[in-house]
């Protein structure tokens, strides 16, 4: 990654001595417009080529090991975690997919998106349902690799398995993925570095009505806005009337500033969600558009977050002479 560079210190000549200043604040200055709809509206259908799964499947192995390819042809140092969980279906083995942006350890904002598919549905593709985040967040890695600010936020890209249930949503069944990385984060003292964990999740519907859910993190939920005001597109993002489970709760549970993007009207008019998890969640309701709408939103969003002093990365100072 390449991070815009301000000058680090500076050397002041006084009585014949020379002292250093502390250094700027420095952040990420991503380039919005280089994320592409189209780009990530390809990602999507290469991905629902490659061809998806229900959680604990073969094809859902098969859709991970994909995606860890992708990345890495991508340039991005991806994992598997591999972990196994009871589910009223029986013992599942469940793999997250990790991709990690290099920047400062100490400061971590991660974007996820859910891979496999609702179980019990005929014919059922998800191409808005999880194709869209999965393809979007493919299409974010080359724009996050190609800026890069010294001091800052380290960028994950989260793919989660087991984000749907068998039978109904509970400790045991749903949530599979998101809940055992919110754990393992806890478990090594991560909670405290993550700047942001930002879901996306049926964002690719051509009618696009972002409907955050109010159980967001409020300064995240604000952020949104104030990224999509300045982007001319505040017209498609809106606070939802309810809560919604999805896989950033897991993270709110934790401590950890969570929003999740979501479309929750996905269907055939206003109001309606009578596309989601039927045979009906095809590549032909999905929008470059939308795609586009979200992706720069989120890198607006990632250029206001706090900025990182080089101090506070742990940086090597340097002196003058």
């Amino acid at each position: 990654m390449k991070w815009v560079l301000f000058p680090l210190f500076l050397v002041l000549v006084s009585c014949g001595q020379h002292k250093s200043l502390p250094p700027p604040a420095l952040k990420p200055d991503y380039r919005v417009s280089d994320f592409k709809g189209s780009v990530a509206f390809s990602e999507v259908e290469r991905f629902l080529t490659s061809g998806s799964g229900v959680a604990g499947s073969p094809a859902a192995s098969k859709a991970a090991d994909y995606l860890v390819g992708r990345l890495r042809e991508l340039g991005v140092q991806a994992t598997i975690d591999e972990f196994s969980e009871a589910t009223p279906a029986g013992n599942k083995a469940f793999r997250n997919v990790v991709g990690i942006i290099p920047g400062n350890k100490d400061r971590i904002v991660i974007l996820g998106a859910h891979y496999d598919l609702k179980s019990g549905v005929d014919s059922f593709v998800g191409a808005n349902d999880s194709g869209s985040g999965v393809g979007l967040l493919l299409a974010m890695a080359p724009v996050l690799e190609s800026v890069s600010a010294v001091g800052g936020a380290e960028v994950w890209l989260v793919f989660l398995d087991g984000e749907e249930c068998f039978v109904s949503y509970g400790q045991n069944d749903g949530l599979h993925g998101s809940r055992h990385l919110a754990k393992k984060l806890v478990a090594e003292g991560g909670v405290a570095k993550v700047q942001a964990f930002i879901l996306v999740d049926m964002i690719g519907d051509k009618d696009l009505t972002v409907t955050i859910p109010r159980n967001s993190d409020p300064a995240l939920m604000a952020a949104v806005f104030k990224a999509a005001t300045e982007a001319g597109k505040r017209s498609f993002f809106s606070l939802c009337e309810y809560s919604i489970l999805d896989d950033h709760q897991p993270f709110l549970d934790k401590g950890i500033p969570a929003i999740d993007l979501i479309d929750f009207q996905y269907g055939s008019a206003p109001r309606l969600n009578d596309y989601w998890h039927t045979a009906n969640d095809t590549l032909d309701k999905l929008s470059a558009n939308s795609l586009e709408t979200i992706g720069q939103v989120i890198l607006r969003m990632l250029n206001g977050l706090t900025p990182v002093t080089p101090a506070d990365s742990g940086s090597p100072t340097q002196e003058s002479f």
